[in-house]
């Protein structure tokens, strides 16, 4: 398999673009003479091409967006999800900067709480906004695996455009001081800096205040504005036991 940027069978490099060589610009003579550096139509694709690789999101998720959510049939709870998802990838630009800047889907699993963040995680992506993204599980793995590196994957978090933290709080074991010593760390500094985070959760505000009041309120009044809670019947609300019948 030829990489690019390695000669071909006629000893010719090959690259993605052939106009500035994969160096993303090139030099143009102005009308004063002079050489200047312009950029390659390339550039912007591949800022966004090596956005979507450090957002940590799969291929296959990022193949999600709103055009292949499905609200037909859907209780209305999920459809004022999806279009709080959609007011909240439209005014993105306009509170971002903001203290409420962040969004919430909350309650029973297999609603599409994460279909629909994903959705606008790509969107934001392509917009040239940076995104990080884990599962619960995910960043509590991140933490614990290397001591050493701590320090950088939490500034990582803190400083992201925007993160994302799906499942928050996901399973049966209660999250340990250190664990929830981390996360505040993490939603403080992005609460005192109005930096956005998306979080979808099986628990409301109220169980996850329970867990910690400190990280439930600062999520709370960053989402406050953009915050969905699906609850009802598993089989009226789970897709995926819809789709098994």
């Amino acid at each position: 398999m030829q990489k690019v940027g390695q000669e071909d069978s006629t000893n010719h490099p090959t690259y993605e673009c052939e106009k500035c060589q994969d160096k993303e610009g090139y030099i143009v003579r102005g009308e004063d003479g002079r050489e200047y550096w312009r950029f390659c139509e390339c550039r912007e694709q591949k800022k966004t091409k090596r956005m979507f690789k450090s957002s940590q999101i799969t291929e296959e998720f990022q193949k999600l967006g709103f055009r292949n959510f499905i609200t037909e049939n859907r209780p209305k709870c999920v459809v004022d999800a999806y279009e709080t998802a959609q007011d909240y990838l439209k005014y993105f630009d306009r509170f971002r900067n903001e203290r409420k800047n962040s969004i919430a889907l909350l309650g029973n699993p297999g609603c599409g709480k994460t279909h629909l963040l994903m959705a606008v995680s790509n969107n934001l992506m392509r917009k040239g906004v940076g995104v990080l993204y884990f599962t619960w599980v995910d960043l509590l793995n991140e933490l614990k695996d290397d001591f050493d590196l701590l320090h950088e994957k939490v500034q990582r978090m803190q400083k992201v455009d925007v993160l994302f933290i799906d499942d928050l709080f996901k399973g049966r074991k209660e999250p340990t001081p250190f664990q929830l010593e981390q996360l505040f760390a993490i939603v403080n500094y992005r609460y005192l800096n109005h930096l956005p985070i998306m979080i979808s959760s099986e628990r409301d505000i109220d169980q996850i205040c329970e867990i910690d009041e400190a990280i439930g309120s600062r999520i709370y009044e960053m989402c406050r504005d953009y915050t969905v809670l699906l609850q009802g019947s598993r089989k009226e609300l789970n897709y995926r036991l819809r789709e098994a019948n």
